[in-house]
């Protein structure tokens, strides 16, 4: 089943300040970086700094393009007064456990050298990993008009199944593609220590997957056509 267009009156404007605090948040992540490295000529972090800024601003402008008022609906607090009891958990906990934990731990390690120097090709694989999950996710968030920042079924929104786009491939690309950069950030940002906070966000991820897709198969009219159709969550062949 495929999206079908929402209706006209259900779309909101996306406010100035929900743009601001976006890149407020996008703006704190590089700021811890740089301020737990200690070091502001380090290029990893500029890079990555420039990435995930691009990706997370950049890829909610695109959507929001495509899809006017996805952005003030994924902050709208009606949603989350919707969304199932164990997701007023978990997504909070996945949104912060996915940067900033991963961040903290790489700048310090950083300043206080706890791991040793990665060489340059190693570098290279982790920002591609970081540039390749950033953008399926963005791609997800693009092709996806319900893309709820919580787990809610909104039929008074027109709720239907979403199976374009990288949705092809996987059920929930949007987990995906955070996922895969959670090693990225590992490599690129040179922290074997980091391995520790990118496995704790791994599994949250994947248990509110799971939870997610349960839901979605009991609830959303069509999931569990679709789920016949596209047999993995979030590796193809694996999982």
């Amino acid at each position: 089943m495929s999206e079908k267009p929402v209706k006209e009156e259900a779309a909101q404007t996306v406010s100035p300040r929900q743009w601001i605090r976006l890149v407020v948040v996008y703006l704190l992540i590089p700021l811890v970086l740089l301020i737990c490295g200690g070091d502001f000529g380090w290029w990893q972090a500029w890079l990555y700094s420039l990435l995930i800024f691009a990706a997370g601003i950049g890829g909610r402008m695109w959507a929001e393009q495509r899809h006017p008022g996805l952005i003030a609906e994924r902050q709208s607090s009606e949603n989350f007064h919707n969304a199932k009891a164990w997701d007023k958990v978990l997504a909070p906990l996945m949104a912060v456990s996915l940067v900033f934990p991963m961040v903290v731990v790489a700048g310090l390690d950083h300043r206080y050298h706890w791991s040793p120097e990665f060489p340059l090709w190693l570098i290279v694989i982790g920002f591609t990993l970081i540039s390749l999950g950033y953008a399926f996710a963005a791609w997800a968030l693009t092709e996806n008009r319900f893309f709820f920042s919580v787990v809610c079924i909104r039929a008074d929104r027109g709720h239907v199944v979403c199976d374009s786009g990288p949705y092809r491939f996987v059920r929930h690309p949007g987990y995906a593609g955070n996922i895969f950069p959670l090693l990225g950030i590992v490599l690129a940002l040179g922290s074997v220590w980091a391995l520790i906070p990118a496995a704790v966000a791994t599994i949250i991820t994947v248990i509110r997957t799971a939870l997610e897709d349960q839901t979605l198969q009991d609830e959303l009219p069509g999931y569990q056509d679709y789920a016949r159709r596209v047999r993995y969550r979030l590796i193809p062949g694996i999982y």
